[in-house]
């Protein structure tokens, strides 16, 4: 019963602070309802990109990998950061200054409206098959188990995760149909908060559980029982070479942080583009820090558990239920719930973003009001949430785990899309053919490659041969067929587009803290305990750091100094 309630309480409050917030936003225009206005600061784009990122599909299927091999998972986090890195520099500036409400509007400037459809539908079936599914199935194997719904109502754990869908899609659906993008960001800040302290809780949790109520003995006591979980190197054996965060990692990382509509929607209704690059970044940070929320509870599952769960992505669950107190489990399991909201309203408010500006307004709605536009954007919302509540429960049949359908299912259409992309910024001749038959013939040859052919090789590499190929393609076909017209990418004069001036510290600093991370998880770390050299490699690269952050503020003021004289000699 103290479950239940602390679950309403957290859950009505977070609801309540959200409309107070909201309910004076004017959700009848496009920009009002799909970008919140442009109103978006720093801190509510970090809370929303984290919170949508951060899906029970994240604490189940990493926990559920570290469970069962080693830390060799985390590189689809930790290199989430200088990715963001990437995107906050290079990525959110263009966009900003392109005044863009989707992604595919930049497809149809640089190539033309056909390749903005094709995209488009590539982007709405990604949605309905590797997004909204697995957010919803995760959230019902957490939920369930929490709640123990199948006890509770006498059914069997099937029937459970099917309940437990509908009621998660139905509930998220209302809420992202009807509140628009700010409505969705701020209450992820909210939820985003309550997810750090909830997430950190579990680990805290398991190892004063392992030491018998003192923490860092649990600490000690399982890295000297597990070194090997703690490798986040790992080997080519592993589910995530290292190999592929050279390869088709970075390239899954751009797509998804700087390309995929439903999550670079936030930066998109960024104020200005000083709280976009910050907001971006901002969730770099935290980024590189989640491994200790998401992973490090699969290796302490292990310990406990030893390899008597069954069902290894139900690992995360078992550990919350056994180890917190029922008054906070509500609290936890209502952070959950938001979190599985966040992810789940954010990609259906991007779907009907999508139908609604790239579909239906040039098809149907030409002479349609934004108030007709955005109602068809709602019902197409409701129906792309109705497929995926019939799709998510048959996840329980992927036989790699949750997660790794996730990443696999992905690579049919993320990368394909960031390649166009990619070659639409750096190029300036390239015609649209050459994008049309990039997309066609990648999706094609990794169809081949996973259903087919099935070789022995990676699919990240195989997605990083496939984009150097399509790549080729694209230039090759541009030299003999170019534009007639060099593309210009215009300024829309949008929003206000002077970047953050710390925008190279943070960025150097980031890239530092995610080395870091990997010489503590490796064998110049934890895996070996050589901790007097750890100490040793760390100064050195901090103290690097340092000296490259005070020769890039130097350079910074130095550039402020001239301009200045020169304003003040008339020059500007």
């Amino acid at each position: 019963m103290l479950m239940v309630l602390s679950f309403l309480f957290f859950t009505f409050l977070v609801g309540v602070f959200t409309y107070l917030k909201t309910k004076g936003d004017n959700l009848t225009t496009n920009e009002g309802y799909f970008l919140g206005g442009r109103s978006l600061t720093g801190p509510f784009i970090a809370g929303s990109l984290m919170l949508t990122n951060l899906s029970p599909a994240n604490f189940s299927g990493m926990s559920a990998q570290a469970y069962i091999n080693n830390m060799s998972v985390m590189g689809w986090e930790v290199c989430s950061g200088i990715t963001l890195v990437l995107v906050a520099m290079f990525l959110v500036p263009r966009y900003l200054k392109g005044g863009l409400t989707t992604i595919p509007e930049f497809l149809e400037e640089r190539f033309d409206s056909g390749v903005k459809e094709f995209v488009t539908y590539l982007f709405l079936i990604s949605y309905i098959l590797s997004a909204l599914p697995p957010t919803l199935y995760a959230g019902a194997l957490v939920l369930s188990q929490l709640f123990n719904i199948s006890e509770l109502l006498g059914i069997s754990y099937t029937a459970s995760i099917w309940i437990t869908v509908w009621a998660i899609g139905i509930i998220g659906a209302v809420y992202a149909i009807f509140g628009g993008l700010k409505a969705v960001a701020f209450s992820d800040t909210l939820n985003g908060i309550g997810l750090i302290i909830g997430g950190l809780s579990v680990p805290f949790l398991g190892f004063r559980y392992v030491g018998n109520g003192n923490f860092f003995q649990g600490v000690i006591k399982v890295i000297e029982s597990h070194p090997e979980k703690f490798n986040a190197i790992g080997s080519n054996g592993d589910l995530l070479p290292f190999s592929t965060l050279f390869t088709g990692m970075i390239l899954v990382n751009l797509y998804y942080w700087g390309t995929d509509q439903g999550v670079i929607q936030r930066a998109l209704g960024a104020k200005n583009l000083k709280e976009g690059q910050k907001g971006v970044m901002i969730a770099g940070v935290f980024k590189i820090l989640t491994p200790l929320i998401v992973i490090i509870p699969g290796i302490i599952g292990y310990h406990i558990y030893g390899d008597k769960i069954s069902d290894a992505d139900l690992i995360y669950s078992h550990l919350i239920r056994d180890l917190m107190p029922n008054y906070f489990l509500g609290f936890f399991a209502a952070v959950m719930f938001g979190a599985v909201l966040s992810s789940y309203n954010s990609v259906l408010n991007s779907a009907s973003t999508l139908f609604s500006l790239n579909i239906y307004k040039p098809k149907f709605g030409k002479n349609k009001s934004d108030l007709e536009i955005v109602n068809k954007g709602k019902v197409f919302g409701l129906i792309v949430a109705f497929v995926s509540m019939f799709i998510a429960p048959l996840i329980m049949n992927a036989p790699n785990g949750l997660f790794q359908y996730l990443q696999t299912v992905n690579g049919f259409f993320s990368v394909p899309i960031f390649t166009i992309i990619f070659i639409g910024y750096t190029t300036k001749k390239v015609p649209s053919i050459a994008a049309k038959i990039s997309l066609i013939v990648f999706v094609s040859l990794y169809a081949l490659l996973q259903l087919v052919i099935k070789p022995n090789l990676h699919f990240l590499h195989q997605l990083a041969i496939l984009f150097l190929l399509c790549c080729i393609l694209m230039l090759a076909i541009g030299r003999k067929f170019p534009r007639k017209e060099p593309f210009i990418l215009k300024n829309k004069n949008v929003v206000e587009l002077t970047p953050w001036k710390f925008q190279y510290e943070v960025a150097i600093g980031i890239v530092a803290f995610m080395i870091s991370f990997y010489l503590i998880f490796s064998k110049l770390g934890i895996v070996t305990q050589n901790y007097s050299n750890l100490k040793n490699y760390l100064i050195a690269l901090w103290s690097c750091v340092g000296v490259i952050i005070c020769f890039v503020r130097k350079e910074r003021l130095k550039k402020i100094k001239i301009k200045n004289i020169k304003i003040i000699q008339g020059e500007f």
